[in-house]
């Protein structure tokens, strides 16, 4: 039985860095590989008129409070101690996020996605300083002159664009969005619900 199993990021989010570094430990539940779908978190907001959670909860009491105790748990309860919040944050991740669907392009997405996590969210840069982006890629062993040339490349921009409007269409509005098939789960508290949805899958096709 064939199940798509997708995950929709935008390094701009610290909760996409949670789900990334948890996503391993699910796969090895499911025997089943994430499809990672690079999108560009801020057309997915510009077309669902949404905001960040700290926007959008800025102004009702206690929720942000309570928004940071729940991470906190869940740093902790995966022992994600590499963890540093960006203090550039929020970051245009326009380059970067066209960075990866070159590196998906050239079958390196794995690797890039390693190292942008890593300098966003553990060893955190401005990743939207171009100089900035280059340097960090190079020092994770990637070429990031070439990478950032292809960019700027059409068809580029394009599939970026298109991957966003698929996702939107799909149902997503905000990141990390997952897709079962074309079940979707939003949110790095649903990966629970994700492996579980494809187990059932796999028992009813037995």
């Amino acid at each position: 039985m064939t199940i798509e199993l997708d995950f929709c990021f935008d390094f701009a989010s610290p909760n996409a860095y949670f789900s990334y570094k948890v996503a391993p430990k699910v796969e090895a539940a499911i025997d089943t590989q994430f499809n990672y779908i690079p999108v560009l978190l801020g057309g997915i907001f510009k077309a669902c008129d949404n905001q960040a959670p700290m926007l959008a909860f800025a102004h009702i009491k206690n929720k942000p409070d309570y928004e940071r105790i729940e991470i906190e748990r869940f740093i902790a309860k995966h022992q994600l101690n590499e963890f540093n919040f960006n203090p550039n944050f929020p970051v245009n991740t326009l380059q970067v996020m066209r960075g990866a669907i070159v590196a998906k392009d050239e079958g390196i997405l794995a690797a890039y996605m390693e190292a942008v996590f890593h300098h966003m969210w553990e060893a955190p840069k401005k990743m939207d300083d171009l100089e900035v982006i280059i340097s960090a890629l190079n020092e994770s062993g990637l070429d990031g002159e070439h990478i950032m040339q292809r960019t700027q490349e059409p068809d580029i921009k394009k599939l970026l664009i298109d991957n966003t409007n698929a996702t939107v269409e799909r149902g997503s509005f905000g990141i990390p969005t997952f897709f079962v098939n074309n079940d979707i789960y939003y949110g790095k508290d649903r990966l629970r619900d994700v492996e579980e949805a494809v187990l059932a899958l796999q028992s009813s096709a037995k």
